[in-house]
């Protein structure tokens, strides 16, 4: 017998790990879950978006510089896709220059509000490509006051979005007007319409109280403030900080309702408005108490909450600590800032959701039997939002399995003890956060799954929730104080291999310059049982518009048999399904799927 030499040996051994190594590697392999991709995606440089907020620090701790700001989602030019208009601010103080300032002024930026056109691409492969020009000058907008947020909506009801701006300073009321050749031109007349209002404001509302066919005004006041009464405040180790809420006076909102001719008449007075001052920060128009009239919920900051239920003959009674939408479960006040609604546990009632200071945590009540009850820490909210600072918040079914998730924006206000402010004169960034509802049971943080653009730190104010690229699934605007604005496109379908079916809505009244019916509700009934619901607002969060149009989730085993829709006056009407995975209108007395 011949022996093996001691090369064959060692080849033929290695041959045998290298064979073990690559099966076990292949094993490994098919076995590890794949690299996850980010559910949202920072596109906003190749959309074209090249905005910064300017805050105009320069040292004196000014109180306004770290509130603002917010701006709209809404079609301008009537053409199916969202604009988006972002608020600016300014210098702050008159003795002084932007060169002075310690956050530079953004080169080659103008000094006032923009107004970006979306020009969505859609390729012949079906891929969609977002793109925003600038238009401001174009459609003639030139704000320059110092920005806080804005509202959209058809206040003259002649089918164009008109755009009411929140300022410290004098508001305005930007209408829209068609021109012959069909192109957009803005007119500011907030002093002829009479809500040239010049407090403090930071967010609005434009809703039908009365039941009259036009949109009603309601204004969010923060403070009595100005800069010649700006105080000095200390951190806890005494250095110079920004003060909180509670070192001014509380100013009342106000309520301006419309008279159905171009103008407004101021009822802060007669409506019971102007009775109960607070420190307001952000509002929502709802049905609150399911009586078919539409009611605003005001939160405040570091004063208890308002709920103004609508009764119906032009006034309005304040029923917050009536029914637990005041104040917390320990019977505290919260610095209230973000504020949305929406029925998280599909029980047929709106439950709400505020945005709070760090070392409070945010507040989600849950409505049962007309009153609502703080459910943060069972539901999984509070520790989750313990450290943080938030803002601007949304309830979105941004993984579209038919239960309300929820985005919150993050920035502090004050400074935390020891920070390095020299190397950093604006050191209030925090990250944004993510929650999955499931189930209607509980919230789960997925921030960290959600992708790199959750990673980011900067001092968000305003989250504003639209369908941006008209796929059938919400994307999100994040605008920051002192920071670029930025688009975060959902890509969920994509990251998780998932295909989702889908219905998109417009309710319009033709009745009313054929506008979004703000307040309206659609039912989408399935075969078998079960329906899914939600309503047309364009309000909530802080100090910004959303998209009024509504997405409904058709799962794989779903048939949707009929949907039934309830107008803002309580009127019924049932429509056949349309065609799914696009955007149908619902025109009220149609019955029927109207074509754009």
């Amino acid at each position: 017998m011949t022996s093996r030499g001691p090369s064959q040996c060692s080849t033929t051994t290695l041959r045998f790990w290298h064979a073990w190594l690559a099966w076990l590697a292949a094993s490994w392999l098919s076995s590890a879950p794949l690299q996850a991709q980010d559910w949202f995606v920072d596109v906003t440089e190749p959309a074209d978006v090249a905005f910064t907020h300017f805050n105009g620090m320069a040292g004196r701790l000014y109180y306004v510089e770290v509130v603002g700001a917010g701006g709209a989602l809404f079609d301008y030019d009537g053409d199916g896709d969202l604009d988006l208009y972002l608020v600016q601010g300014s210098m702050l103080g008159a003795d002084l220059e932007p060169h002075e300032a310690l956050m530079p002024w953004p080169e080659g930026q103008p000094l006032n509000d923009r107004l970006l056109r979306n020009d969505l691409v859609i390729g012949a492969d079906g891929k969609r490509t977002l793109r925003f020009v600038d238009v401001t000058d174009e459609v003639g907008i030139d704000a320059r006051a110092y920005g806080m947020g804005a509202t959209a909506g058809d206040y003259d009801n002649d089918g164009d979005v008109d755009l009411y701006v929140l300022n410290y300073g004098v508001n305005q009321l930007w209408r829209n007007d068609r021109q012959p050749d069909g192109s957009v031109r803005f007119t500011e007349v907030a002093g002829p319409s009479g809500v040239a209002d010049a407090r403090w404001s930071a967010s609005a509302s434009f809703a039908d109280t009365d039941r009259d066919g036009d949109l009603d005004l309601f204004v969010v006041e923060y403070l009595e403030y100005s800069l010649t009464i700006n105080k000095r405040c200390l951190t806890e180790r005494g250095e110079p900080d920004y003060c909180l809420p509670n070192a001014y006076r509380p100013v009342a909102d106000r309520f301006y309702r419309n008279l159905g001719n171009g103008t407004f008449e101021d009822a802060s007075g007669p409506s019971g408005i102007a009775s109960r001052p607070g420190n307001g920060l952000g509002v929502i128009a709802a049905d609150l108490n399911d009586d078919g009239l539409v009611d605003f919920y005001v939160a405040n900051d570091l004063q208890p909450n308002h709920l103004w239920l609508n009764q119906g003959d032009g006034r309005f009674s304040e029923d917050a600590l009536l029914l637990g939408a005041a104040v917390n479960a320990r019977g505290k006040s919260e610095a209230s800032m973000g504020i949305d609604v929406a029925d998280v546990d599909q029980d047929g009632d709106l439950d709400a959701f505020l945005t709070h200071f760090n070392r409070e945590s945010n507040t989600l009540y849950i409505a049962d039997d007309g009153f609502f009850y703080d459910r943060t820490d069972a539901l999984g909210l509070g520790a989750a939002s313990w450290k943080h600072t938030a803002f601007g918040t949304a309830f979105v079914d941004f993984d579209r399995d038919g239960w309300q998730d929820l985005v919150i924006a993050n920035g502090a206000v004050t400074f935390a003890p020891g920070v390095d402010r020299q190397a950093n004169p604006f050191p209030l960034d925090e990250v944004n956060q993510l929650f999955r509802n499931v189930g209607g049971k509980r919230f789960v943080d997925v921030t960290e799954q959600a992708g790199a653009a959750f990673e980011v730190s900067e001092v968000s104010r305003s989250v504003m929730v639209g369908d941006l690229d008209n796929d059938g699934d919400p994307d999100f605007v994040i605008t920051n104080n002192s920071g670029p604005a930025r688009i975060l496109e959902n890509r969920y379908d994509a990251a998780t291999s998932t295909r989702s079916r889908w219905v998109g809505l417009e309710l319009r009244r033709a009745n009313a310059g054929n506008r979004f019916d703000v307040g309206a509700t659609a039912r989408v009934e399935f075969e078998g049982g079960g329906t899914l619901e939600q309503t047309v607002r364009r309000d909530g969060g802080y100090a910004s518009t959303r998209d009024p149009r509504l997405i409904f989730p058709i799962g794989a085993d779903k048939t949707p048999r009929s949907i039934v829709v309830t107008w803002s006056d309580g009127e019924q009407e049932r429509f056949a399904v349309p065609t799914l995975g696009e955007y149908s209108r619902l025109q009220r007395g149609s019955s029927r799927p109207q074509d754009r």
